[in-house]
């Protein structure tokens, strides 16, 4: 046998299950393997008969050092390759608050099982970045900051399932989110395919979520939105205080960073208008007190108070005011995001880079996700966040929610 042919000193055997083929996660793990050093050699192949069948592959892989197979491992793990053993996961108690054991487990956003007791028990609260704490026989995903002394987390990679979300077989119905991200892709078919998908989303009874960013309002979505949030077609919006300032700014003053929405002149002395925003909603007592006055009578704050539709606003440093309601600890933002993303099957990014990609940050993998920007990076971004949930539209955010508007009132 030749040196290149012969076995390498490490090996563990691994299996893998779903539509492997036609989600190019099999390429994944060979690719893989090869990238850390290794080899590979395939024991058992079963492919997937019918569109609906899931292929199961068991895999040999082998690596010169314990160092790159336990890297290969952690790799292969996020593709869902799970070690073939079945062994229970390893669980370690944390000693102090938010400090963890230095080989903790740390998670993606794809659905996660681990074993325990010789079953596999579901993760809840699935999210990238997290522990996986166990107790009670339940095991849910954990912020670092959140862990206590005493908590028993899940380390190495024993004993733990990753089910990546593979590519729709539906194709009619879903080769939208399949097409990744192109400033090509005409307007009015990513319009007509994410309307079908928020119908589809409420009819399953899951939520709509909207990340809007102020651009919105610059670019003349702000009414269109209004109008969506209106007619009940989504059930929470997630921003920060620059999207408030600036639709209260245009619902009062009819200006957006001073400048005129009807005809986008500059307004005589408009560079004050936002902060006159801020003072107004301050004198009323907060935008809700606002709506419920009198004083503010129109825009995307408005409706969602009218609808009883929540809306977060985080706040940044460079915020003026800023608005009553904005959340200035980030910690206590980051909690509210999430309280509004259970239950969401369907997220609408528009507009926003950072608050888009923090979301993506928060969300389970079988969330689809929608980003309109007109920087094909900001969609790039987000959808690089390791999943397959996200299409991106390069297009101007205002004329697309006008097109959606129009799109979903007029199919009722």
């Amino acid at each position: 046998m030749s040196a290149g042919a012969q076995s390498l000193s490490f090996y563990e055997t691994v299996e893998a299950e779903g539509h492997l083929i036609d989600s190019h996660i099999m390429e994944q793990i060979f690719d893989t393997v090869v990238e850390y050093g290794g080899r590979f050699e395939v024991e058992s192949f079963h492919i997937g008969r019918t569109n609906s069948d899931p292929s199961r592959l068991r895999l040999r892989v082998e690596a010169p050092t314990q160092a790159q197979m336990d890297k290969m491992l952690g790799q292969l793990l996020g593709l869902g390759c799970s070690p073939a053993d079945y062994g229970d996961a390893e669980l370690e108690r944390v000693e102090r608050d938010l400090c963890a054991p230095e080989n903790f487990y740390s998670t993606t956003n794809h659905a996660t099982l681990v074993r325990l007791n010789q079953q596999w028990i579901p993760v809840e609260r699935q999210r990238m970045d997290a522990l996986v704490v166990v107790d009670n026989g339940r095991a849910e995903c954990r912020r670092l900051r959140d862990v206590k002394a005493g908590d028993r987390v899940v380390v190495g990679m024993r004993g733990i399932r990753v089910v990546p979300e593979f590519k729709e077989r539906d194709r009619l119905a879903f080769a939208f989110m399949s097409n990744g991200i192109s400033s090509e892709r005409q307007v009015e078919t990513a319009v007509r395919e994410t309307g079908a998908l928020i119908r589809l989303t409420r009819s399953q009874g899951q939520n709509v979520v909207a990340v809007v960013g102020p651009v919105v309002v610059h670019t003349g979505g702000g009414a269109p939105l209004a109008k969506l949030i209106r007619e009940g077609y989504f059930q929470a919006v997630l921003s920060g205080n620059a999207l408030g300032v600036h639709d209260v700014e245009a619902a009062l003053f009819g200006t957006s960073l001073g400048v005129r929405l009807s005809d986008g002149r500059q307004d005589e002395h408009g560079h004050r208008n936002h902060m006159r925003a801020i003072n107004a909603i301050y004198h009323a007592g907060g935008v809700r007190q606002a709506v419920e006055s009198g004083r503010l009578r129109s825009g995307i704050l408005y409706e969602c108070v009218r609808a009883s539709v929540p809306f977060v606003l985080a706040g940044s440093l460079r915020d003026d005011g800023p608005l009553p309601e904005t959340i200035t600890d980030m910690n206590e933002a980051q909690d509210a995001y999430a309280e509004q993303l259970r239950g969401a099957g369907l997220v609408l990014c528009l507009g926003s880079m950072l608050h888009s990609i923090a979301v993506g940050n928060m969300l389970p993998s079988r969330v689809k996700i929608v980003c309109v920007d007109i920087n094909p990076a900001v969609a790039t971004k987000v959808s690089d966040r390791g999943t397959g949930q996200a299409v991106g539209v390069v297009t101007d955010v205002g004329l697309f929610l006008d097109q959606l508007a129009r799109t979903l009132i007029a199919a009722g």
